[in-house]
């Protein structure tokens, strides 16, 4: 009975000790990987100056293949004024892709027709000037890129919203809402028919982003030199 005893006893020894030795593996184990030091997006932080954990890009950094050498492309300007060409050529895929991207961005104010009656206008928005006025209709192509970029009056930027090439889009499809209420015959090009039936704009199709590689956008009127 005793040798009975004895064994259960040095079990019991056996298995506490295993015990508090597992005890010790567990508190050595760190949970640094888990807990370790990071900036949360957004978070205060106040090893800055500012508080801010998200820091902006130094000076000068240029990410990979957007080193913006177009200058005419990326503002809309010649030497600080609005230009007057498209910094690519007019096609109807352009057109195209330019009122899907009126209708979505800037019919909600200035109408599928640019008169600046859009909905929420009628819903009490200020309401912005129409495309239709002689103001607008003599502004360079540049200033609605510019516009669509920096803002204007009561118009907040775009920039982040939309790419420079479908700013461009726009633009040129702007100036077809501008002349599809002004037109007359005269400006028919000779040989082509004109038709009394409005098309039908919402059968054209829509394309995908346009993308044009700094090298082949042709600026035309314009030198690269003059872009500068």
């Amino acid at each position: 009975m005793n040798a009975l005893l004895r064994k259960i006893a040095t079990r019991k020894g056996l298995t506490t000790a295993a015990l508090g030795l597992a005890l010790v593996v567990l508190a050595g184990c760190r949970q640094d990987m888990h807990d370790q030091p990071k900036f949360k997006p957004l978070a205060m932080n106040t090893f800055y100056p500012d508080d801010r954990s998200a820091r902006p890009l130094l000076e000068g950094t240029v990410a990979r293949e957007d080193e913006r050498a177009d200058q005419y492309f990326y503002t809309g300007k010649i030497n600080g004024q609005p230009g007057t060409e498209l910094p690519f050529p007019l096609t109807q895929e352009v057109l195209e892709r330019g009122r899907e991207r009126y209708n979505i961005y800037c019919s909600p104010c200035h109408s599928e027709i640019g008169d600046g009656n859009g909905m929420i206008v009628q819903r009490g928005f200020k309401r912005p000037p129409s495309y239709h006025t002689d103001r607008l209709r003599q502004a360079p192509i540049g200033h609605f890129f510019d516009v669509m970029t920096n803002g204007f009056g009561g118009m907040s930027e775009y920039k982040s919203q939309v790419s420079p090439a479908d700013r461009w889009a726009i633009a040129a499809y702007i100036r077809a809402l501008q002349l599809s209420q002004d037109a007359t015959r005269a400006d028919v090009p000779a040989g082509m028919e004109v038709s009394n039936t409005p098309p039908n704009m919402s059968a054209l199709p829509g394309t995908s982003e346009i993308q044009l590689p700094p090298n082949q956008r042709p600026i035309q009127g314009q030198t690269r030199e003059q872009t500068k």
